[in-house]
């Protein structure tokens, strides 16, 4: 028996069955590779699921961590956490915004920002305030986040959902106008400038525009989920930035802390003073293992200028997938290859889940979202070498999966 297999059968009996794992075990990385227990390498192009910032064992951050390990893992919020404030000054820095709360995931920063909305909703007398979301989004798997995510497969067996949320599709102004027509409950938009889990869907940056226009018109929070696309991925610290907007409510998690598990509420000064003491805390958000992550991350992303990086390499790994699938383009078997940066999505036209275990057999860790929606997010430090190497891999296996059924 394997070490890999002897590992996945000990788990079995006694681990919730909540993933649909893969039967690989990792081990070990290194920059953007990854060994399983048996010592077969794999290129990482899923990035823990864009969580690993500055891919596997990076020379700075493993030593800063390791020292920070040495003096002081967690300390409660009753107290000054130096780090903390460091942490806050730097993001309200890049962002534009004011003030930061720390949590521990993006599912958490999710639940902040939505009582946030109601919160600031009834400081206004609104009984029942009620948050504006949209198709086909994710936002966490709490009941409240649950409720907002436009995923009706991943509510079944869940509900009642949470009341309070109208949904509406992206990109549309006038849908969401007619929507909120006359309805003086509403307090609050909240999206993904680009929908992750929803299949790599860019909210337009006219769109965008329009929105803050709308949100101030309204004296509506405009409340933006960058837990997945912020952080550097699409060439800027935010993606929304991309319009030449601020929000004024943030959620940030995922590549935050390069894989330390570091969420955060940012928020503009139309929010920013909404909770008082009591309303709202935590126990393991902002404890100084995570506020250390969060500054070496960022420290050495400015060092590595590793937003233009991801920018340029973006280009790259978009048009090389473009130029090796314009069979596929050109027929329809691929609808559309879409994202910004270092988040991609192959959109084709038939369900195509089978090739994340056919890539993993080849030496290549990528996810399927959406069913259809080929996933791309690697570290951030990925090299040219290697985004040619995923188009090498990964390009084969999707026109033989389009042929299959042609």
């Amino acid at each position: 028996m394997t070490p890999a297999a002897h590992l996945i059968e000990a788990q079995s009996p006694h681990v919730m069955n909540t993933y649909g794992r893969l039967p690989i075990a990792l081990s070990h990385g290194q920059g953007c590779r990854v060994w399983d227990v048996n010592g077969k390498c794999y290129l990482d192009a899923l990035g823990g699921i864009a969580v690993n910032t500055l891919g596997h064992n990076h020379p700075r951050l493993v030593p800063a961590l390791q020292e920070q390990i040495g003096k002081i893992i967690h300390s409660c919020n009753y107290y000054h956490v130096p780090d903390q404030e460091v942490l806050a000054k730097k993001l309200v820095e890049l962002s534009g915004m004011s003030n930061v709360f720390f949590c521990s995931t993006g599912l958490e920063a999710n639940e902040a920002a939505l009582k946030l909305a109601r919160k600031f909703g009834h400081d206004k007398g609104i009984d029942r305030p009620e948050i504006v979301v949209y198709e086909k989004a994710f936002h966490g798997r709490s009941i409240a986040t649950l409720s907002a995510t436009g995923n009706p497969k991943i509510q079944a067996g869940f509900e009642p959902l949470v009341e309070g949320f109208i949904r509406v599709p992206i990109n549309d102004i006038d849908r969401l106008k007619a929507a909120t027509a006359s309805n003086p409950n509403v307090v609050a938009v909240f999206f993904e400038t680009i929908q992750g889990e929803g299949g790599i869907n860019p909210m337009h940056l006219d769109y965008l525009r329009e929105l803050r226009l709308l949100c101030d018109e309204r004296d509506w929070l405009m409340m933006i989920d960058e837990v997945q696309c912020g952080m550097g991925r699409t060439g800027k610290w935010f993606a929304h930035q991309w319009a030449g907007i601020v929000p004024d409510v943030m959620p940030l998690a995922k590549g935050l802390g390069s894989g330390v598990p570091v969420g955060a509420v940012v928020a503009g000064p139309k929010a920013a003073c909404i909770f008082k003491p009591g309303n709202h805390g935590t126990t393991f958000g902002g404890n100084p293992l995570a506020m250390r992550a969060g500054v070496e991350t960022i420290r050495i992303m400015e060092e590595d200028g590793l937003l233009a990086h991801a920018a340029q390499l973006g280009r790259h790994l978009a048009g090389a997938l473009a130029q090796a699938l314009a069979v596929e383009l050109a027929c329809g078997a691929v609808k559309e290859i879409r994202g910004q940066g270092l988040m991609i999505g192959i959109d084709l036209a038939k369900p195509c889940g089978a090739l994340v275990q056919q890539c993993a057999d080849c030496g290549l860790l990528i996810s399927v979202t959406a069913d259809t929606v080929v996933r791309l997010l690697p570290p951030l430090i990925l090299t040219e070498a290697e985004a040619d190497e995923v188009v090498s891999i990964l390009c084969p296996l999707i026109s033989a999966l389009l042929k299959e059924s042609a």
